[in-house]
Formats: structure tokens, sequence, C-alpha cells
């Protein structure tokens, strides 16, 4: 069930966004995280809870630098996802590669760090915060001095004497449901961001983006699960096709580019009904939106 703005918490990635967008509330909690003191962050807004086309989908990241330059990316996430590791590195390429565009020259390059708000234990071991920076296996105080770093914070976590107390207490507030969220924390940063949150609830400019946003989202799903079954479709009709001899050239890119799943599939019956290539080529022309001849 779709669910309204009033009923978000900061652990759903909108409310996340809307929050974090907000320099002050941004700063604090990168200054809380990373336990230093930062004079001014800068949030860029025209990167965070936007469609994003180069990334194919609805990114809901919060991005931001610092005076010293130092760019930070980021993201909550209430679930497991596979690859996390994999994912930070993806994230850590994109921020290097929109600088380098941008002229920036390898030693020029800033600090970056890529920080995953986690509703669950990303690594099992009961930490509140996971830290990974490059450090040489074989001699652990040479370091790679590459610049990046990257943080999982967990609301897991169970370690409460080797991180700070603000953390802990953020982190709860981040692991509470819609009721225990709106309770005193004793926390001065919490109850800013508890302000914040019902500012947002009762702001019609962000309800709007929010069933905006809501639709996007509906509409990517909806398009990845047409474009999987294609995929899986095309997969298929080849591996079928393969068995009664070469598919021609002109036949195969066919395939590859037919985006309309019904056309696909009835190339699939087809298929699976001839007993050889020349066959279904034959019986192909007639299958409605094609044109697969075997000669371009």
């Amino acid at each position: 069930m779709k669910k309204q703005l009033k009923e978000l918490t900061i652990k759903d990635n909108f409310m996340f966004g809307a929050v974090m967008t907000m320099p002050e509330n941004c700063k604090d909690f990168l200054e809380m995280v990373l336990q230093t003191k930062l004079s001014e962050v800068v949030v860029s807004k025209e990167k965070s809870m936007i469609y994003h086309p180069e990334y194919k989908g609805v990114r809901l990241d919060v991005y931001a630098n610092d005076e010293e330059r130092t760019h930070y990316n980021v993201e909550m996430q209430v679930s497991k996802k596979p690859a996390l590791g994999r994912r930070s590195r993806y994230y850590q390429s994109q921020i290097d590669m929109e600088l380098l565009v941008s002229g920036e020259e390898y030693e020029e390059l800033p600090d970056t760090y890529v920080i995953f708000l986690c509703d669950f234990d990303p690594f099992g071991q009961k930490k509140y915060r996971y830290t990974f920076s490059s450090e040489c296996k074989e001699c652990k105080e040479s370091k790679l001095q590459d610049g990046r770093c990257t943080i999982f914070l967990s609301t897991h976590g169970e370690n409460e004497d080797e991180v700070p107390k603000e953390l802990v207490t953020f982190l709860r507030f981040v692991k509470a449901g819609l009721q225990e969220s709106e309770q005193n924390f004793h926390d001065d940063y919490v109850e800013r961001l508890q302000r914040t949150i019902r500012e947002i609830k009762r702001d019609r400019e962000m309800e709007e983006r929010f069933m905006i946003l809501e639709e996007m989202l509906k509409d990517e799903r909806k398009e990845g699960r047409i474009e999987g079954r294609a995929e899986g479709a095309k997969l298929s009709l080849c591996t079928i096709l393969e068995c009664k001899g070469e598919i021609p050239d002109v036949f195969r890119k066919r395939i590859e580019t037919e985006q309309n799943l019904e056309v696909l599939k009835n190339w699939l019956v087809l298929a699976a009904k001839s007993d050889t290539m020349e066959a279904f080529l034959a019986e192909a022309e007639s299958v409605k939106g094609s044109q697969c001849g075997q000669k371009e």
C-alpha cells in the first residue's frame, strides 16, 4: 500500500533527502559521523531528489561538498541489497568522473566520502559504524592515500562504548517507527530533525513533489519489469532458434532491438512450433509489428 507524506519517517528516502538538503542538517550529520568540524557544507540540490536519466532512474542520494572541496554522497538503505561494496565503488567512480569531466587533474581530485545509512547490519558484526579506506594488506601503516572513504552506518549496532553518544541516539531515531520517532530522544540534533520533518509534512509543495516522485517510481518499476521480461524473452528465443540452425545476423539484430513484448512472445511460440530455421523465418514475417526478412 502506497504511503502518504504524513506517514513517512526519516528512514524513507524522500524524507531523508528532503531533510538533508537543508545545509545545517547535512552539516551536523557529517560532523557527527566524521567527528570533525566543518565551517560550511553546500548541498547540491540539483543532484538530489530528482530524476537522473543518466542513471536510468530516480536517485535520492544527498550530494554535498565542504570548504575543503571534500565531496560527500549519502544514501539511505532500508533493505539489504547485494554487492553494497561494489555499489559504493560505483558511487565513488561517479564522483571522480564528474570532477574529471569538469576539468580536474588527477592530483587535484578532492577527498570523497560515500556514506550508507543502513536500517540493518551490513556486515553482521553489531557495529554502529564501519569505516573503510585503502591500506596495504602486507603493511597496515602504509596508506594508499587515494582520498576515498566509505562508511556504513547501522541502526542495529550494539557497541555503544566505541562510538559517540549522539550518533547512537541518531541511529535509534532512524530505526524508530512513525509513533516512536516522534518521542523525545533528549538530543538537540534529533529534536531539530523532528521539527524539520513536521514542517515538511505541512508543506503543500513538498506533498506535490512526493506524489510526483511516487508516480515516477511506479512508472520506473513498471518499465523495469517490462524490460526484464523482454530481455528474458529474447534470451529464450535465441536459445530455441540456435537449436534449429544459425540465426541470420539481420534477424539477430532484429531480436536485440525489438522492445514489443507481444512480438517477442509470438516469435517464441512460433520458434517452438517450427522444425527448422527456414520454417520459422518464413512465418516470422507475418508476426504483427515485425520486419525481419533474411536479407537486409
